[in-house]
């Protein structure tokens, strides 16, 4: 059973990353649409502003109680997160509120005098209604990505970046569900399905990049192309749940090494997108975006080893 701090603390940390992620996967929806399905522009516009809200209020229960590590880790936001916003506002016409990451830029770790009781309620609240929104999108994600299959609706999205935004939004329900009844990551077997997960992510990461670079970028292609390959051999190397903790230890030290420099690749990317150093059709929004999310696993990969 999880401690109100443990709670608190990873309860918030989630919410932080995956509220923002769930939020720019709404702007990114939105941005792919051709002006015909207004409906559907209009239902991600309006879960956009939901999950902005929600992020807000992640953000002042957050304040002066958040570990420094997740601060210092860069998966809340990163350096390059208020110009991509900017960037993408400017190149889609959607509105983005960058009020949100000024108010995380201002964020300070500690524990404030406060009343714990009073924090875990609020934070078991803010759990319960994160579940609730994300489990509207999940409902909707899966309709749009149905409706694509069957060519009842087009995108600029892969279908495969549909099914990729939909199962993180059904990982984050789950962990969050976990948290609401006190369990946390504890054992060999969850470690290797978030492994898995994530590795999974990775390769889509790397391999949507590919497909979204313009055709002379041969370098860059070639290096997302081998960083896809890369993390689905480590996908399926986590799929074995009968590992010895050592075997695992071993896998989880070379994945570190791994998304490391597959994250190192993604902030060159992203600046050069930034600088329009690239050619490509990928949204500022979208690097930073999935840096962040190679962010989040490496953070998680380093806290494996105190498991």
């Amino acid at each position: 059973m999880l401690s109100k701090q443990a709670f608190i603390n990873q309860s918030l940390e989630l919410n932080l990353f995956f509220l923002r992620i769930m939020r720019e996967h709404s702007i990114f929806i939105e941005a792919a649409l051709p002006p015909k399905n207004k409906d559907l522009i209009s239902q991600a516009d309006a879960f956009k502003n939901e999950f902005t809200t929600l992020l807000s209020r992640a953000i002042l229960l957050s304040d002066g109680v958040i570990p420094f590590e997740t601060l210092d880790s860069n998966e809340i936001i990163t350096k390059y997160t208020m110009d991509a916003e900017k960037a993408t506002q400017f190149a889609t016409g959607i509105f983005i509120d960058s009020n949100i990451t000024s108010m995380e830029k201002s964020l300070i770790s500690g524990m404030r005098n406060s009343d714990t009781s009073m924090l875990t309620d609020n934070v078991y609240m803010l759990n319960h209604q994160s579940i609730a929104a994300t489990n509207m999108i999940i409902k909707f994600k899966t309709k749009l990505r149905n409706d694509v299959l069957s060519c009842k609706v087009f995108t600029t999205l892969y279908p495969a970046v549909l099914n990729h935004v939909l199962s993180e939004a059904i990982i984050f329900t789950e962990l969050l569900t976990r948290l609401q009844s006190g369990v946390g990551i504890g054992t060999k077997r969850d470690i290797l399905i978030l492994e898995n997960f994530w590795d999974d992510k990775l390769a889509e990461h790397s391999f949507t990049i590919r497909g979204m670079l313009d055709p002379t970028e041969v370098e860059l292609f070639n290096i997302a192309n081998n960083f896809g390959k890369e993390f689905e051999a480590l996908r399926d190397e986590a799929s074995d749940m009968d590992k010895s903790a050592e075997d695992l230890s071993e896998l989880t030290e070379t994945t570190l090494s791994a998304a490391t420099n597959l994250r190192n690749f993604k902030a060159q990317s992203t600046e050069g997108l930034l600088t329009c150093k690239i050619k490509s059709i990928i949204l500022p929004l979208f690097a930073d975006h999935v840096l962040r999310e190679s962010n989040h696993y490496i953070n998680l990969l380093k806290s494996f080893s105190n498991i």
